[in-house]
């Protein structure tokens, strides 16, 4: 990727990264439920999830090169079931005290970015527009692969840490926020298969 290409890859990921998604609603969802230090290992699993994804993703790239990027669209529908389940739960669970950690565990933050279709088409996307048309060197990849970092794990944790600052607001209202968040997590949902 020429050097002159990283002030408009970096602007592509603060505005994808950093916009409301899958990982980010999920993310302050837990951290206003469960506060601080019980998100922490949820946040350590978005962040083991999106490297092992932007990884494998990258090595698949460097495989087989942009006809990858025909068949990574089936991988959107079972992102959306994923996130649809993560919205019923919160709604399934909205009130409770933050005593049950059930949903907010390193395998939970680890499935949520392992199906994150709006991440795995980016990274692809980033790939395919930044690194493919100059080099299809795996360092070169993964190079991007790091930088996308920032818009994963990255932004996912600025929402926990907004909501980990909005949880004693939201707890006042805690029934009416999780079915905020799960309202926000089934249009993700729905945006994802339509587009």
């Amino acid at each position: 990727m020429p050097i002159s290409l990283l002030p408009t890859l970096l602007m592509a990921i603060l505005v994808v990264g950093y916009t409301p998604g899958p990982a980010n609603i999920y993310a302050l969802s837990m951290s206003i439920r469960h506060g601080k230090r019980n998100v922490f290992n949820m946040w350590l699993g978005l962040l083991a999830g999106f490297s092992t994804a932007v990884v494998i993703l990258a090595i698949l790239t460097h495989l087989l090169g942009a006809v990858l990027g025909s068949y990574i669209g089936y991988v959107k529908y079972l992102g959306a079931a994923y996130i649809m389940w993560l919205a019923w739960k919160i709604y399934h669970s909205s009130g409770q005290t933050k005593e049950d950690n059930r949903d907010c565990t390193f395998w939970s933050g680890f499935i949520v970015q392992m199906t994150n279709a709006k991440m795995l088409l980016f990274d692809l996307t980033c790939f395919s527009s930044f690194v493919l048309p100059y080099s299809n060197k795996l360092c070169d990849l993964l190079i991007v692969s790091a930088l996308l970092l920032i818009a994963g794990p990255g932004a996912n944790l600025v929402y926990v840490y907004i909501g980990t600052h909005l949880n004693h607001f939201f707890s006042k209202y805690r029934k009416q926020s999780d079915i905020a968040m799960s309202l926000a997590l089934a249009l993700c949902a729905i945006y994802i298969v339509v587009n």
